[in-house]
């Protein structure tokens, strides 16, 4: 029987998402604060002597099955071939780092399934930026082009609702739209996250520079937001990556269930979900 391996591929939060310059080679600085909720996808690899990809789920319809799928990449990347399914729960192109996130999952239990170190960060930027953090799935720091990852410690679970509007906003047209590409990085030190007041504060002073020309782009995402931020109870409400899903932070579960039930109610035709972060 052909041995087997899974891994769950969170989605990717990014509380606090600055541009901090650009490149002679067009690839944009950031300094983002990642976390990762407990919502995601989740990849099973089999043994087998050629890769292929089944893409099954809720959110399946519309991802490519071939090999421009970076799980696929993912494969190649190690130089292994296996039987990949991947059972899609998160919106493709949404911010939320799914594709990236899928890959670094497609990594870990690639890894486990053959008996090989991870890669380092260096080679897994090479299947996109945000694979280097996902491949360590924490809190933490990103910074570079996304190959600067550094663990932060003392990382707590908040309760969170993810709204994604159904819209999708590519990438490359919200950096265009970015009028200033050299921004001012992330304030340090950073506080104690087990602290809530002091944490609320301080993200309430950062931002995602990217928010404003991604609602340029789709308005309903400045809806989303605005839906978040007058939910009762809701702490904070930002946009993720380069859109369009947007996350709410709430100080209770309870507070966020009553939060989603009104938001889903309300707007019954967007993809409202109810997470809470990874601490680890």
């Amino acid at each position: 029987m052909a041995r087997t391996a899974e891994a769950f591929a969170p989605a990717k939060v990014n509380l606090a998402l600055h541009v901090t310059g650009q490149r002679p080679d067009g690839y944009h600085l950031l300094d983002s604060l990642v976390v990762f909720a407990d919502v995601g996808d989740r990849i099973t690899v089999t043994e087998a002597a050629e890769t292929s990809l089944t893409v099954l789920g809720p959110m399946a319809k519309g991802v490519p099955a071939d090999a421009s799928n970076l799980v696929v990449k993912a494969a190649s990347l190690l130089g292994v071939t296996a039987q990949i399914t991947l059972e899609k729960h998160l919106p493709a192109a949404a911010g939320i780092g799914g594709g990236s996130s899928d890959a670094a999952a497609t990594l870990r239990a690639l890894c486990v399934l053959f008996d090989m170190p991870l890669p380092n960060a260096e080679r897994a930027l090479s299947l996109g930026a945000d694979v280097p953090v996902c491949l360590r799935s924490g809190w933490a720091r990103m910074s570079g082009i996304g190959e600067v990852v550094t663990p932060l410690e003392n990382g707590v679970e908040w309760p969170m609702i993810l709204i994604n509007p159904r819209v999708e906003v590519p990438t490359p047209t919200v950096f265009k739209a970015l009028k200033e590409k050299n921004n001012p990085p992330m304030k340090t030190p950073f506080p104690d996250w087990q602290n809530a007041d002091d944490a609320r504060v301080w993200l309430q002073n950062e931002r995602n520079d990217l928010e404003a020309p991604a609602i340029a782009a789709q308005p309903v995402i400045g809806a989303a937001i605005e839906a978040l931020r007058a939910s009762q109870n809701c702490t904070l409400a930002r946009m993720s990556g380069s859109g369009a899903t947007c996350f709410g932070i709430y100080p209770t579960k309870i507070a966020r269930d009553d939060a989603l039930r009104v938001l889903q109610s309300a707007h019954p035709n967007w993809w409202v979900t109810a997470t809470q972060t990874i601490a680890a």
